[in-house]
């Protein structure tokens, strides 16, 4: 058995049975990623000279997470859409001739979480839960597989990782100026 699909037809099987249940996915898959970007907006307004750095991190890990490796990936192992693959019309509007793996939103809002939560963990548990609700709605409305989500929330998390060391490691010497 498949278990991709299995996961697929178990999350994306509830669709269409309850009109505030499809709202709600539509919601989250669509709109609720800008709460994310506004929680790091009242960051920087907040406590600019505490957190400006988080931002500037979470952006660079989150871009070059969603932006350069991730296409990198969907370019070498093209992947069609669920609903592509299964013949039906998704609760929201997907290219069908973009590549599904890996979630280019999961790489992008777990990057960015990943970051958060390495400077402040109560916050960072908030994000992340949050970027899984983006994510699972994804595989809600049908334009994700579970393992594209998988995969690209694991690339967003390894490449903030990786790009959280080199700045610490490389990069703060660079932009302390910033704070004088």
């Amino acid at each position: 058995m498949n278990i991709d699909l299995y996961l697929f037809n178990l999350i994306n099987g509830l669709a269409g049975k309850w009109i505030w249940l499809d709202a709600l996915g539509v919601f989250f898959a669509r709109y609720c990623e800008y709460l994310l970007w506004l929680l790091l907006l009242l960051f920087l307004i907040l406590g600019f000279k505490k957190y400006w750095k988080m931002v500037l991190v979470a952006f660079i890990s989150a871009g070059v997470s969603r932006f350069v490796l991730a296409e990198i990936i969907r370019f070498i192992w093209f992947r069609q859409r669920p609903f592509v693959q299964l013949n039906f019309l998704p609760l929201i509007q997907q290219s069908p001739s973009e590549a599904s793996f890996p979630s280019g939103h999961a790489s992008f809002y777990f990057a960015i979480s990943t970051i958060v939560y390495l400077y402040n963990k109560k916050a960072g548990i908030l994000f992340y839960a949050v970027s899984f609700l983006i994510a699972l709605s994804r595989v809600f409305v049908g334009v994700h597989w579970p393992f594209d989500i998988l995969a690209g929330a694991l690339l967003g998390i390894l490449t903030a990782l990786l790009i959280n060391f080199l700045f610490k490691k490389y990069g703060e010497k660079y932009v302390t100026g910033f704070e004088k």
